[in-house]
């Protein structure tokens, strides 16, 4: 058992050595000239190079009749001035494709302009992307690298409000509004259509390092996140991949979550004295009461935790949840798999670590509770035949439909 930590570790790195030389693309960032994005020739898009603007690329694609996707070419992206988010969609942006082609990175860097005696250095916006009120699943976001989220927390509005429905849906919750979601804030009745993504190197105060979902109550659809990576993200409390606040609703599909950590730091939001999760903690992904999840194929391995989830029957199958058993919070007694209030929908799926079922809710006659090594690849595919048809499989990132320019 003491080499599987080790091997997890060599994987990591191999994948963040693959996401470090996509950020030596920083330095193609173009300073002064035109920061406006190209109008395709017969493609119906909006093409952004590095040094220009994918949010002028946006509202373009949102005040135009029929050219309503956008395609961001490979590059680095970052904040010119701090500000809540890098990229924001809200009601106006409903119904857009935001696409990647080639190896894309945004981040919520830029140590130019961010203060280096702040923790937070240096991130200069709350969320790297923002999916906002009034969006859809006609809205699809497909193929970036999110990264370098780290606490940063501004209350101005400028250079334009990210959320103009904020006050029709009230002031609750605005810690969480402001604060979790270091990746991307989901919030409102918003449900866009994430694929193909990695979501890595985040860090949020109080939670969801990597997303956070706040609809509100608003269950009328899901948002849907398939086909993605979530990697080496924190939080100081809960859901340090995924935080799926209470009343809120998710569909994940073959998705991988390695490398998280919640738990980094103390309680601030609970009551005093009454600390979420106070003995084991929370895993890569945390459901609170009142919200919706269906989890299908996915992996979560070498993490804090696996899942902890407070809300009444939710679906999880064909996943693999093996070896979340990595340190760094601050939870006093042992690692687990699941979390489950109610088990009775987690079916198909293999599990194996510290401890795999933490409140005896699962049904072992439909799961493997003592699965054997799934003895994963470099990309985490497992090579153990016992695990055909289970977990996340590796999706290779196509170009975008077309890149025909002027």
């Amino acid at each position: 058992m003491t080499s599987e930590p080790r091997r997890l570790i060599q994987r990591r790195t191999a994948l963040a050595q693959g996401a470090s030389c996509l950020g030596l693309w920083v330095a193609g960032c173009r300073d002064g000239g035109d920061t406006s994005p190209v109008a395709g020739d017969g493609d119906d898009a909006w093409h952004v190079h590095p040094g220009q603007s994918i949010q002028a690329a946006l509202d373009r694609a949102a005040a135009a009749d029929g050219r309503r996707r956008v395609v961001v070419h490979e590059g680095t992206y970052r904040p010119d001035r701090p500000g809540q988010a890098l990229v924001w969609l809200n009601r106006r942006h409903d119904g857009i494709t935001l696409e990647a082609e080639g190896s894309v990175v945004l981040t919520a860097a830029n140590s130019d302009i961010a203060d280096r005696d702040a923790e937070s250095f240096p991130a200069v916006v709350n969320h790297v992307v923002y999916f906002g009120d009034g969006i859809s699943a006609r809205t699809v976001f497909r193929g970036f690298t999110i990264t370098a989220a780290n606490g940063f927390d501004t209350r101005s509005d400028e250079p334009e409000p990210i959320e103009p429905d904020r006050p029709e849906l009230g002031k609750q919750n605005l810690l969480f509004f402001y604060c979790d979601g270091g990746g991307m804030k989901i919030f409102g009745r918003s449900y866009p259509r994430i694929e193909q993504v990695e979501v890595t190197g985040n860090v949020a105060s109080p939670c969801g390092g990597g997303v956070s979902i706040q609809h509100l109550g608003f269950q009328q659809d899901a948002v849907r996140i398939s086909d993605s990576i979530f990697r080496d993200n924190r939080c100081q409390v809960t859901g340090s991949a995924i935080d799926v606040l209470p009343g809120s609703r998710a569909e994940i599909t073959n998705c991988l979550f390695t490398g998280n950590v919640a738990n980094t730091g103390p309680d601030t939001v609970s009551p005093p004295g009454k600390p979420y999760n106070a003995r084991h903690g929370s895993g890569a992904l945390t459901v609170f009461p009142g919200s919706r999840v269906r989890a299908t194929g996915c992996t979560w391995t070498g993490n804090w935790n696996g899942v902890d989830d407070k809300a009444a029957a939710n679906h999880y199958s064909r996943s693999i949840f093996w070896q979340n058993t990595l340190g760094g919070g601050i939870s006093p007694e042992g690692r687990y798999e699941l979390d489950i209030v109610d088990g009775k929908n987690v079916k198909g799926c293999l599990l194996g670590g510290a401890i795999a079922d933490l409140r005896g809710t699962i049904d072992a006659k439909t799961n493997t509770m003592d699965a054997p090594d799934p003895d994963f690849d470099e990309s985490f595919l497992p090579r153990c035949p016992a695990y055909e048809g289970v977990g996340y499989r590796p999706v290779k990132k196509p170009l975008a439909s077309s890149s025909r320019e002027h």
